[in-house]
């Protein structure tokens, strides 16, 4: 790829100034959001039923709205565990995509789980305009009958989550102050851009229980019987059941996220030298990927790829020594079970959406560019080559990184 890894420092600058101005171009309220905030505004009359409960009275029955996936799910941990410990006889219920079901569904916190395909976090193209607005109509009924007296509206920006719960006639509303969101809620909480997300949500537990803000505890994931009895029958029939092992997880959700295939072969090529066992690990869709690091290398690592469900693929996380891996979710897992980890990041913060956890155990990598974390995504194929972030880090960086248990 002819990309800007090796740009001198003035063109990097150039370029850093630029994406700094996309940026500010990227905050600024464009013609279509104004009107969005107007109309959204216009939908939320003040009525007898979104008047709040006397903040003396504890709940009785609580609900998290959480559209999120992977990562995003287990930053919430903390935050249900603080939950329980203010209400412990309160029922709490929390609200998530079907792919959100299996990371909350041993969570001690909640008794109960509802699923719902959110609009906009499907990863599927919209059926029509107007779908999400029937479905929001729809579930507004169906959260109505559960009688709910207090609603946690978790992500930031989720206005349509907000939105629901008042047309659910939930009395209590909590979420933060973003101002899509404030005409739906009956108490809105700042946001602070530059606090990690874990502490976001404790945040807003605060707010709505009247208790202090505390200390984050670590994320949650247990790892069923099934999946651990899987892991192992999986390792010992590849011989490595023995093996240092160090997981590799080169997927992630962008591509801008994305490391050199090479790379990834060179750091494996690396690890097997210091007497350490590579093992490729990540979802269906990464399954190329993987194809493209074995190809560069003289034998193929073992490869889990495409092969296991999440609580298999914690399973196999957990009898890792290490993990390395991008921004992504299955790393945020990898944190989760206690496993140190080492990732990489580009263009999103650390600071706010990094490893949870001790920093001496889950360890960030970034390169030198000046415009990191520029917190974009969007970027299309041809504008690749010039967001190199997490291509300039190099082999060697990873590799001063390991811990001294496995280096």
């Amino acid at each position: 790829m002819n990309d800007a890894l090796n740009w001198p420092a003035p063109a990097q600058a150039a370029l850093a100034a630029r994406h700094q101005a996309e940026s500010t171009a990227g905050r600024q309220r464009s013609a279509r959001q104004t009107l969005r905030l107007l109309l959204l505004r216009s939908l939320a009359p003040v009525s007898r039923w979104t008047t709040p409960a006397p903040p003396t009275a504890p709940p009785q029955r609580v609900l998290l709205i959480r559209p999120d996936h992977l990562g995003d799910l287990l930053f919430t941990t903390p935050a249900l565990q603080r939950l329980r410990q203010v209400w412990p006889n309160a029922h709490i219920t929390a609200l998530v995509g079907p792919w959100g079901q299996p990371i909350l569904a041993d969570h001690p916190a909640l008794d109960e789980i509802l699923t719902l395909p959110f609009p906009g976090f499907t990863r599927q193209p919209a059926t029509s305009p107007w779908a999400p607005y029937r479905l929001l109509a729809a579930e507004a009924d169906r959260l109505r009958a559960g009688h709910f007296d207090l609603a946690l509206i978790l992500r930031f920006d989720h206005w349509w989550g907000a939105w629901l719960a008042q047309r659910a006639h939930i009395p209590r509303r909590f979420g933060f102050a973003v101002p899509e969101c404030v005409p739906f809620l009956t108490t809105a909480v700042p946001y602070n851009p530059r606090r990690h997300e874990v502490e976001q949500n404790l945040a807003l537990v605060a707010a709505a229980s009247g208790q202090p803000e505390i200390t984050p505890g670590p994320l949650h994931f247990s790892v069923p019987p099934a999946a651990a009895a899987w892991a192992a029958a999986w390792l010992a029939g590849r011989s490595l059941a023995d093996r240092p092992l160090v997981a590799l997880l080169p997927g992630a959700g962008a591509a801008v996220k994305l490391w050199r295939a090479e790379s990834w072969a060179a750091l494996a090529a690396a690890l097997q030298a210091r007497g350490l066992t590579p093992l490729l690990a990540g979802g269906a869709g990464e399954v190329a990927l993987a194809q493209a690091i074995n190809a560069g290398l003289p034998e193929p690592l073992p490869s889990a790829v495409g092969e296991t469900s999440l609580a298999q693929l914690a399973a196999l996380l957990q009898r890792s020594a290490l993990v390395i891996g991008l921004d992504s979710g299955p790393m945020h897992l990898a944190a989760a079970l206690g496993v140190p980890t080492i990732h990489l990041y580009g263009p999103v913060s650390a600071a706010s959406f990094g490893p949870w956890g001790d920093p001496a155990r889950h360890r960030v990598i970034t390169s030198a560019w000046a415009c990191v974390p520029c917190n974009r995504l969007d970027f299309t194929d041809a504008d690749l080559p010039l967001h190199p972030c997490v291509r300039a880090i190099t082999v060697e960086q990873v590799l001063a990184a390991l811990p001294a248990a496995v280096s």
